[in-house]
């Protein structure tokens, strides 16, 4: 089978690479210096010269908080446009089978708690990541406007948070883990008493192991062929205070965390409701969060000399 993935030299999508090997497929990475997805002409070339049976769509243009306020624009035009741009190849050159990775920056700001896949249309997203998230969402549409006209098999899948080695750790676009591992890190490294973080600490998150979502998607693509979208989390729901110690414990940093309540805190709180994953393709994570930011703060400080030289 001819495997296409799409930002399959990033994060989450060298891991599934890896795991898609592991399974004895050999999947064409579609990499941001060979195919610049945003352009349709370039999207055009990617799947006339690879032509995929299976498509990964893991391409996207994302950071935390402070990354997603200063590019608002950026995020929803790059996001929407490389989704468009992929599914519409996908029906001219026939793919078998297309999985869209989307964001739980999607749903609503003030959604019920465990956000359940029917909240998703209840409401705005929370305002510094909502570009982002409309954009994302907007593929959702998409994907069953396509099932619906076209008969294509498309499937849409809503992680919650990931981490884990190969992550992101640039301190102005990193998310909230690799951004508390790289301070702590440093500031035990140089002796500094106080870290400040941006809000109050109060907002509560879930993270998924990116092997586990690695995971995910692969059992998705095998058994999975509904028209509505699927979460993906761990069940671990835990406050931004309480990783931040945890993270201060696990890397051996000592001094004061201070937390600055002039910067936004994001949504209140993320928890998903996973039973449609359960039910449709049999996921369930099994790395706990200890275990994998161990692992994760491990690849970190060996890879750190080459993050503080850039």
């Amino acid at each position: 089978m001819r495997v296409l993935v799409t930002g399959g030299g990033g994060f989450l999508g060298s891991h599934l690479v890896e795991r898609l090997r592991a399974e004895g497929l050999d999947p064409i990475i579609a990499r941001r210096d060979d195919f610049d997805l945003t352009d349709a002409t370039d999207a055009e070339r990617l799947f006339a010269e690879t032509r995929p049976e299976l498509a990964f769509h893991l391409a996207a243009e994302v950071g935390g908080i402070g990354a997603n306020r200063d590019n608002p624009g950026r995020y929803w035009y790059a996001n929407l446009m490389m989704g468009a741009h992929v599914l519409e190849q996908s029906r001219k050159h026939r793919v078998e089978k297309l999985v869209l990775v989307g964001t739980i920056c999607s749903y609503p700001k003030l959604a019920p708690i465990p956000f359940h896949e029917d909240d998703l249309w209840n409401g705005y997203p929370e305002a510094t990541n909502a570009p982002y998230g409309v954009a994302k969402k907007a593929l959702l549409v998409g994907a069953q406007s396509y099932r619906n006209q076209y008969e294509m098999n498309v499937i849409y899948l809503l992680p919650v948070n990931l981490f884990g080695p190969r992550d992101n750790f640039d301190p102005s676009t990193s998310h909230v883990i690799p951004a508390l591992i790289r301070k702590m890190v440093e500031a035990r490294d140089s002796g500094t008493g106080q870290v400040v973080l941006w809000g109050d600490g109060s907002p509560t998150r879930e993270f998924l192991y990116v092997d586990d979502c690695a995971e995910a998607l692969r059992l998705a693509a095998e058994r999975y062929n509904g028209s509505e979208p699927v979460n993906l989390w761990t069940g671990e729901e835990i406050s931004i205070r309480e990783l931040a110690e945890l993270i201060a414990e696990l890397t051996g940093y000592e001094g004061e965390i201070v937390w600055d309540a002039t910067k936004p805190n994001g949504q209140p709180r993320r928890r998903l409701d996973v039973s449609r994953a359960q039910e449709h393709f049999g996921f369930r994570a099994v790395t706990p969060l200890r275990e994998g930011l161990e692992r994760t703060v491990a690849w970190y400080l060996e890879a750190a000399p080459e993050y503080a030289a850039s």
